[in-house]
């Protein structure tokens, strides 16, 4: 019966507005960010009203706030309140009470309309009003789902409806799965190079979110109407997985009926779009900091003004901060307005560098438009163009405007090469980047650069080839295919024309489009592979090429199958090698190629695992960890010629993971043929002349080695998957640099301005100032209010130097030569001051332009190193000396400090911004933890004899007595100070003696005896630094004596003071093939303190293992403590260690040793096995970077070589051929 009047009701459950009332709710909404324990400070933002709706129109509704409130928090939670943001609610009122209309049926919100005073700030806080309204109510189901529109975009909705104990009250929850959405409303910044790793995030995610709707309605009449609201969103983020420490955002807001009437609106009103929330201002405002723009071009110039002053002899420690204000408020100008102070400031040396820094950053049409105009007009220098142009280009907004502006750049660009090759991958670059965000980007915008392919085919012009194929790679556009497959063999007739190299750089050029479009590139990468008539070294990039379309199990296998009927044994060893090297792959974006892999290494011959490095190699190694969202992976090839000395060509690539994420951060190629041609020259000459007679000839006849036909090396480099700059090493480059330094007639007058410089002294100040870091992530809550992720660091250098030269005699600088200055005497004073500021923030909270509320952690890092000294030159005798001199040194030379810390502020109340710690004090009961919540620890030192102090204070304050997660251990204050003080003025003179006398016969026993080798053998080479006192001379003397017959060296560091006996003695001795031995001591004639460490190889459990022991005796009270906080920190090991898959226990080991035993387990992995005192740790199976050739009777397979007479250098391999030789010389560990 109760099924049959819960079906009648929700029949009756169609929640609408009844015309002609006025329906009055009680409104409380807010947002708190922070981490998820009670007793630490958050932030938020709260807004309570009064929310009136009444029926305009059928289907058409007003929405109007009544006594609207703003509050914002800063404090420890819950203890804390709310305060009222009283200025900020008086500066908004006309906004926020202004009622919008909105469109409204069967529980679903239409448009939205507003006047145009309301700004997108406000009018998203009705969206979020108007977000509890929109419900899809199935009058046949009381428990679906489905994918609902909302503010936040279309996400998957579950719907539970039920009927309420009290009589005519129907219960609906609604929960929204925030990270199952499509259309999703969100704004990325910063994060366009990098990927987003779908696998990393199937059993983890770092960032979550899912909000939870209850509704209790009341039917009435033949609708229902939503008499009670409360919903909690809740959004949860962790770069690292922590398990109970993710940073979370919490927005809620209750919302029940009330009965008041309320007057009709006459304003003016325009559709402002849907219920979806709307970016504004929040995009343009950095959420580190709020500004109040009223002028923005005298606000910038004040700012100039403060970074000039206050960053003369030293940099200021908070001039980052100042210069992202700097960069926002140029964000905010228009071009007016920068134009005006360019023309202000642009011949004063100090602002223009600042001017310009801060352009190069502000990611705006503006800053691009306006680089432009300059450039054009010739107002900036090639190095200032250099430095500026290539970092607008990667950090401007990329939308078609841009795009076509710098291609624009690209006729006058034609008289500075450099720089055209780094905008016109810029300009790839920022293509890719236009694409990431709109993946439909058209194939016109690569119409300019498939021009210049096909012009320079028509010309033949390689280098112009080259460099579109560089830029199509950066692009990495799926239409730029059919371009580039004309330059491969078997593709294209143009391929024919163009040397293998250029093929090469085509087949790179494929690896981004490989991204996009995996089984368009596949195919072309097979083909190649496959094609056994084109150059091993083509086909060994194809191979790379194949690998990164991600194959299947059926491709790999295909591949291995080929490879038992490959004639060439530099294509077999190299995809031998990478199919190997990815069987081991942890990474999750590789786990299925690492499955196929493991398949196809099956099928091949174990014996290609024993090939010699002779040949061509793939190289990976990766780690992930899982639990915590990070790993890395390190790549290398070397594709070899068995005709050449060196690799033809390598290629280096690190990758990271992070918090879902990942990125190719770092790759540099170099390739080597034409220094192969001049070494294989180089080679064929007389071998019985000796080695200095051949660079003799070398050098007189260094024209005819170089290759005309071909570079003599190329390399490129890319950050972040973007190629950034290419160089290329030819005859025709290096006849130009000596023609303009050594024999022509600029060779002259860089020798003139050089001695004018010199004789009238250099006084210069300069500063660099980088924002290397501006990484976003904005997305709406169900407030309305936007939620930030955000990471910033910025920096700013600054140097004073001054340079004064004496030269004797004095020259005439009309008339010098380089031999004349050869023939003089010189004296160079030289001072210097450079400084470095950074400071680095990450928060997570409420950012607009009125009102920001966050959890942040800031990291500051400021140092400063003086110096001053004296080089005195005799040109003539080739005498030098250098003399350091004292200086002035600042209080703290390097501060570190990092603080997380909760913020609240509004734009119409500044100065009453509230700033509470994270971390709250430290109760008297705290329970002790392996990290003392309170630290406040000095450590000092005097070098003796010099009198020079340094200090080392840390302080800390942390809230790991909350809970044993990481992140509350970093949550809190921690700072870190050096200093250095000098006791009395010094003047240091380094001077160094080298002699070389035989060596007579001592003593051959073996033994940590006291009997030095000084008391028996000259040294072998002695390094003397004085200290020179107005008082007496001290200072160090360094002696290392060699004894041969025992194999062994001492080193012993001593005072050139009579009677002053503190010395440190480092002794090492080969007693056997197998074992090697040092040991360190220092103090009072070598007798304090002492460390040992002993390698050796032999056997563990008939495996080939290696192990190292470290001992001591008798350490240092700084080191002291450094044990103490290890012992407190064995706790944690053993608890994180079996997270990273390393087995860990508790044991009673030797005390005051550690072992760290390395077992080769097979030819493909290490058992490691470490003792500490109170710990054992040990992992098996850790795979090799590579296979070690090792057979099972402990001997290295070796394959032969046979040399082929016509070329000495042609090794040819024998795969028949065979034999063994022993390389280690086997011994039992002995204890």
């Amino acid at each position: 019966m109760r099924a049959v009047v819960l079906a009648l009701t929700l029949a009756l459950v169609v929640p609408e507005f009844a015309p002609g009332k006025t329906f009055v709710y009680k409104y409380d909404g807010r947002v708190l960010g922070g981490l998820p324990q009670e007793g630490l400070a958050k932030a938020g933002v709260k807004i309570s009203s009064k929310v009136l709706i009444s029926s305009t129109s059928q289907n058409t509704f007003l929405l109007k706030l009544l006594e609207p409130q703003l509050f914002e928090y800063a404090g420890v939670w819950p203890q804390d309140s709310f305060i009222p943001a009283t200025k900020l609610t008086s500066a908004l009122k006309t906004q926020l009470v202004t009622p919008i209309k909105f469109e409204y049926s069967n529980g679903v919100v239409g448009k939205v309309f507003a006047p145009a005073r309301v700004s997108s700030t406000v009018l998203n806080l009705h969206r979020g009003i108007l977000n509890i309204f929109q419900l899809n109510l199935k009058q046949t189901q009381n428990v679906y789902e489905l994918h609902e529109d909302g503010t936040q975009g279309v996400c998957k909705t579950h719907y539970t409806i039920r009927e309420q104990f009290k009589p005519q009250q129907i219960a609906v929850t609604k929960s929204k799965d925030l990270t199952d959405c499509h259309e999703r409303v969100i704004k990325d910044i910063g994060l366009a190079y990098t990927e987003k790793c779908v696998e990393c995030q199937q059993r983890l995610k770092s960032l979550t979110g899912t909000a939870t709707y209850k509704y209790i309605m009341k039917p009435i009449d033949d609708h229902a109407l939503v008499s009670e609201a409360t919903v909690e969103e809740v959004h949860e983020f962790s770069a690292f997985n922590t398990f109970n420490g993710a940073a979370q955002m919490r927005a809620k807001y209750d919302l029940s009926v009330q009965n008041k009437p309320t007057a009709p609106s006459n304003d003016q009103y325009s559709a402002r779009g849907s219920l979806r929330y709307e970016f504004g201002s929040e995009i343009l405002q950095t959420p580190i900091q709020l500004l109040k723009i009223s002028n923005a071009q005298a606000q910038i110039v004040e700012v100039l003004q403060h970074l000039v002053e206050h960053n003369v002899a030293k940099v200021h420690e908070d001039a980052p901060l100042k210069y992202v204000q700097l960069v926002q408020l140029m964000r905010f100008a228009t071009l007016e307005n920068i134009e005006a102070i360019w023309a202000q400031y642009k011949a004063k040396p100090a602002r223009r560098r600042w001017i310009l820094d801060a352009l190069a950053f502000m990611g705006t049409p503006v800053a691009l438009k306006f680089i432009n105009e300059k450039f054009q007009d010739d107002e900036l220098t090639k190095p200032e163009l250099i430095q500026a142009l290539p970092v607008t280009l990667h950090m401007v907004t990329a939308n078609p405007d841009t795009i076509r502006m710098t291609a624009a750049l690209n006729p006058k660009l034609k008289s500075i090469p450099l720089l055209r090759e780094m905008v016109m991958l810029g300009y790839g670059s920022m293509i890719a980047r236009y694409c990431a965000g709109v993946p439909s980007c058209p194939a016109d915008l690569m119409k300019p650069i498939h021009d210049i392919v096909a012009g320079a085919i028509s010309r033949a012009d390689i280098r112009e080839i080259t460099l579109a194929l560089k830029v199509l790679g950066n692009a990495g556009h799926p239409s730029s295919l059919k371009p580039i497959m004309k330059l491969l063999p078997g593709f294209g007739t143009a391929a024919a024309n163009v040397p293998m190299r250029v093929q090469v750089d085509a087949v790179l050029a494929l690896r981004r489009i490989a991204k996009r479009e995996p089984n368009m590139v596949q195919s072309v990468a097979l083909q190649l592979f496959m094609d056994k008539t084109l150059h091993p070294e083509l086909r060994m990039v194809a191979c790379i090429l194949l690998f990164e379309t991600k194959p299947s199990v059926a491709l790999m296998s295909t591949l291995a199958g080929a490879l038992e009927k490959e004639p060439s044994m530099q294509v077999t060893s190299f995809t031998y090698s990478h199919i190997k090297s990815l069987t081991r792959s942890m990474a999750p974006d590789f786990i299925n190629v690492a499955a196929a892999a493991n398949v196809a290494i099956r099928i091949l011959n174990p014996k290609l695992n024993r090939l010699s490095f002779r040949f061509s190699r793939a190289f990976r190694y990766d780690l992930y960890l899982s639990p915590f969202l990070v790993g890395a992976a390190g790549s290398a090839f070397i594709i070899n010629d068995g005709a050449h000395i060196l690799p033809r060509a390598i290629v280096a690539k690190a990758r990271a993971y992070l918090a879902g994420a990942a990125s190719d951060v770092l790759e540099v190629g170099v390739r080597t043929e034409g220094l192969q041609q001049v070494l294989m020259k180089i080679q064929a000459g007389d071998e019985n002349v000796d080695w200095m007679t051949k660079i003799k000839r070398i050098m007189k006849n260094w024209k005819s080695l170089l290759p005309t036909n071909l570079p003599l090396a190329s390399m490129y480099m890319k950050l972040f998957g973007q190629e950034i700059a290419f160089a290329k090493i030819d005859k025709a480059l290096i006849e130009s640099v000596i023609e303009q330094v050594a024999t022509g007639p600029r060779a002259q007058e860089i020798v003139k301005d050089i001695v004018s410089a010199m004789q009238t002294g250099i006084d210069r100040q300069y500063s660099k100032s980088l924002l290397p870091a501006e990484v976003r992530r904005i997305l709406p809550t169900a407030v309305g209010l936007p939620m930030e992720l955000s990471h910033y660091a910025a920096a700013v250098a600054v140097a004073s130097i001054n340079i004064h030269t004496t030269i004797t005699p004095p020259l005439h600088e009309e008339t010098i030569t380089l031999d004349q200055l050869l023939k003089t005497n010189l004296q160079l004073r030289a001072e210097t001051r450079p400084s470095v500021a950074m400071q680095t923030f990450t928060l997570i909270g409420v950012n607009t332009a009125v009102i920001q509320a966050a959890a942040m952690a800031k990291g500051k890092l400021h140092i400063t190193v003086p110096g001053k000294l004296i080089v005195r030159a005799d040109l003539p005798k080739r005498n030098f000396k250098v003399e350091v001199l004292p200086v002035a040194v600042p209080d703290h030379v390097a501060t570190i400090r990092f603080e997380t810390v909760a913020v609240a502020r509004n734009i119409e109340d500044l100065p009453a911004q509230r700033v509470v710690s994270l971390a709250p004090p430290v109760p008297s009961d705290a329970p002790p933890s392996w990290i003392p919540a309170l630290i406040q620890m000095s450590m000092c030192d005097v070098v003796p004899y010099i009198r020079m102090k340094a200090c080392l204070d840390i302080s800390s304050r942390n809230a790991g007595f909350i809970d044993s997660d990481l992140i509350y251990y970093i949550v809190g204050q921690h700072t870190a100070r050096i200093s250095v003080a000098r006791e009395t003025a010094i003047l240091l003179k380094l001077r160094d003696i080298l002699k070389c006398m035989a060596i007579n016969k001592s003593v051959s026993s073996y033994g940590w005896c006291a009997k030095f080798l000084g008391d028996a053998l000259p040294p072998a080479i002695a390094i003397i630094a004085r200290a020179v006192r107005t008082d007496r001379v001290l200072g160090y003397q360094l002696a290392a004596y060699v004894d041969k017959s025992t194999s062994r060296v001492q080193i012993v560091l001593s005072s050139i003071v009579k009677n002053y006996q503190w010395k440190i003695c480092a002794d090492g001795v080969l007693p056997s093939k197998h074992k090697i031995a040092a040991k360190l001591a220092w103090g009072k004639d070598c007798q304090e303190y002492s460390a040992c460490a002993k390698v050796e190889t032999g056997l563990q459990q008939s495996k080939l293992a290696a192990r190292l022991k470290l001992k001591w005796d008798r350490l240092p009270e700084v080191l002291n403590i450094l044990t103490i906080y290890t012992k407190r920190a064995s706790d944690y090991i053993l608890m994180v260690a079996p997270l990273v898959g390393i087995s860990a226990e508790k044991a009673n080991n030797k005390g005051k040793e550690i072992a760290l035993t390395v077992v080769l387990s097979d030819q493909d992995s290490l058992n490691i096995i470490l003792k500490c005192p109170k710990m054992t740790l040990s992992r098996k199976d850790v795979p090799l970077l590579i296979s070690l050739p090792i057979g099972n009777d402990r001997n290295v397979n070796i394959p032969t070589w046979k040399k082929k007479k016509k070329n000495p250098l042609a090794i040819h391999f024998d795969a028949q051929t065979l034999y063994q030789a022993s390389i280690l010389e086997i011994h039992q560990f002995m204890g």
